[in-house]
């Protein structure tokens, strides 16, 4: 039957802030070697991504012969689009994933009440766990499908290392929108013990809104007005553009607020959720 339990969690952090940022920084670490001991897996996840970026780019080049300059990207910019995003997908984790899973079987043992009462922040354990896991991806599965798809197809890539550096601080902001997503389904276990439902939804969404599938200015009417505005714009739309050099000056200062504007109200609104949870934690078992 289940267990009420009145919870008085530590959810700040540490008080020395030195402190905090090196246990996260560890935190980090850690997640990165324990994503980097799972080799078949990565190798198997390399090819996938390959194997679909490949279906992807030659479904993209019939595309774009037949409507050239389609939604402003010419064809070599809409081949690379589809790299790029590949890179990105694993690492900014659109299909769910990561934290998410560790954190639903806690929620299933009974083990998140163990959590809230380490004297650590919550929500930064987690986003730290997920900022390793992302590094990891970025690297690996980012990486090494972006290399193969070079070897084939004409793709434009940047030769400024600005671009890249502005490329990198948008895939960093994509992982903690991304997070702050997947932070806010996983809560929702406090009150349903199992969110499985909830992230199939998310998982729908994210792929449609993301520009996964397909950039988003492609969308017809008032969707492609209000779609590159939503949270999950800044998962891949936005960095695969900004790698593009679709973005520059102002433009890239633009979608880079935007990112962080979506990384705040996530993160703030996660914060909420979590302390309206944990005023009191249902754990079934016992």
């Amino acid at each position: 039957m289940p267990i009420t339990v009145q919870a008085e969690p530590q959810l700040g952090p540490p008080p020395d802030p030195g402190g905090a940022a090196r246990l996260y920084l560890a935190v980090a670490r850690g997640a990165f070697r324990r994503y980097s001991t799972y080799r078949a897996a990565t190798l198997a996840g390399v090819f996938t991504n390959t194997v679909f970026g490949f279906i992807l780019a030659y479904t993209f080049l019939a595309l774009w012969q037949a409507r050239p300059g389609l939604g402003g990207y010419d064809t070599a910019q809409a081949v690379t689009y589809i790299w790029i995003s590949q890179g990105l997908l694993v690492a900014v984790a659109v299909f769910g994933g990561g934290f998410q899973d560790d954190l639903q079987e806690r929620f299933r043992k009974g083990d998140i009440v163990v959590d809230l009462y380490r004297p650590v922040d919550f929500q930064g354990w987690w986003l730290a766990t997920d900022l390793g896991r992302a590094a990891f991806q970025l690297l690996s599965r980012g990486v090494l499908p972006l290399v193969a798809g070079s070897l084939v197809f004409d793709i434009r890539l940047p030769h400024d290392p600005s671009v890249w550096a502005a490329f990198l601080l948008s895939a960093l902001l994509a992982v903690v929108v991304s997070f702050g997503l997947r932070f806010l389904v996983s809560l929702t276990g406090f009150w349903l013990q199992d969110a499985e439902g909830i992230r199939s939804v998310m998982v729908v969404v994210s792929m449609f809104l993301s520009g996964m599938l397909l950039p988003l200015g492609l969308f017809p009417g008032w969707l492609g007005e209000v779609a590159p505005v939503l949270p999950w714009a800044a998962l891949i739309q936005i960095p695969t553009d900004v790698l593009l050099e679709r973005r520059t000056g102002a433009g890239l200062v633009g979608v880079l607020g935007l990112q962080v504007l979506w990384a705040v109200l996530l993160l703030a609104a996660g914060r909420g959720v979590q302390l309206l949870a944990t005023r009191k934690v249902v754990v079934q078992g016992g």
